[in-house]
């Protein structure tokens, strides 16, 4: 009986610690730097935090340029990762290639969707986070003008521009949105002193008030609003610590779960492929508030709870640019 029982114990056993011997999970990074205080430091906290929780390490690359995103997943997957994350858009075509070449590795792109067997695809409604961070914007501005400046002149952030204006123009039907992008190229990520420099062009023409969906170049928007009196909102992680005072909310987006919950997923053997859509409803998107900026909201707490409720039943339906390319408010 002994012997019968040491032998379902260890056959029971055996495919667990397989699996957790072959577990190598990896990050691929997107352009910009790891610790951008946004996009990409948010997906690292979801690893970091991961990693505490399980002392699994994770392997990590930040690529310098375009062209070394596809040879760095095709390496992670060479040497074994699985699962490996693709972190943002300008990564889809890329591992639409690799893994084709790895099918029986598992991949998880942030931010765009790859239709392939072993592809997770985890997308985000910031057309609803960008909402909230409009109307608090339109409620904190006593001059009736508020900006936003983008990263790269793409459709994502596009659909950031448009969620926050048509927020800002529930709360007030004639509040002004000015708007600009940083560039066209992947650069415009990562461009402090251009972002400081759109910011106070917005200040400069009365507005008071300026959310930045734009990597480490809304650093220098910050920047800008708090050497000017203004404020400002930032994006994808709680940035409120950056510039307390100056800095209204953020809009975050939690990449940093969408990390955690591929690497557990994995760990545990039930990641699955497909498209997946995090919103309000589901905690994906938000505003957020702290003790940097508690005090700062309070009169606007009660109304933003309603908006957010609102649009979660649907009585607020927040149009995505990415439908059809075009803003309808």
């Amino acid at each position: 009986m002994k012997k019968l029982l040491l032998s379902v114990v260890v056959g029971t056993c055996l495919p667990a610690f397989v699996l957790a011997a072959d577990f190598k999970p990896a990050i691929v990074y997107d352009l910009g730097t790891k610790f951008d205080k946004s996009f990409n430091e948010g997906v690292s906290n979801g690893a970091k935090r991961f990693t505490e929780e399980t002392k699994v390490e994770v392997q990590e690359f930040e690529p310098a340029n375009d062209s070394q995103i596809e040879q760095a997943i095709r390496r992670m997957a060479q040497r074994g990762s699985n699962p490996i994350i693709s972190v943002g858009f300008s990564q889809s075509k890329a591992l639409e290639t690799v893994s084709k070449e790895f099918p029986d590795t598992h991949f998880t792109i942030i931010d765009s969707v790859v239709d392939q067997p072993n592809v997770q695809s985890v997308t985000f409604r910031e057309e609803q986070g960008s909402f909230l961070v409009g109307a608090l914007a339109a409620m904190a501005s006593k001059t009736g003008k508020v900006g936003f400046v983008g990263g790269q002149d793409i459709a994502l952030i596009r659909k950031f521009a448009c969620g926050y204006e048509q927020g800002a123009k529930y709360v007030n039907k004639d509040v002004k949105v000015f708007q600009n992008m940083t560039g066209s190229t992947g650069a415009a990520w990562n461009n402090p002193s251009k972002g400081g420099e759109l910011a106070k062009s917005q200040f400069d023409q009365g507005a008071d008030v300026v959310f930045a969906a734009a990597g480490g170049t809304g650093i220098g928007v910050y920047q800008a609003a708090k050497d000017n009196g203004k404020l400002a909102i930032g994006v994808d992680s709680n940035q409120n610590h950056l510039q307390p005072g100056t800095m209204l909310t953020s809009m975050v987006k939690r990449v940093d779960n969408a990390a955690y919950d591929t690497f557990k997923a994995q760990q545990e053997g039930s990641w699955k492929a497909g498209k997946v859509t995090l919103g309000l409803a589901e905690k994906g998107v938000g505003w957020a508030v702290d003790e940097h900026n508690e005090k700062m909201v309070e009169p606007y707490k009660a109304k933003m709870a309603e908006i957010e409720k609102a649009i979660i039943d649907g009585t607020i339906k927040v149009h995505d640019y990415m439908t059809d390319n075009t803003c309808k408010m």
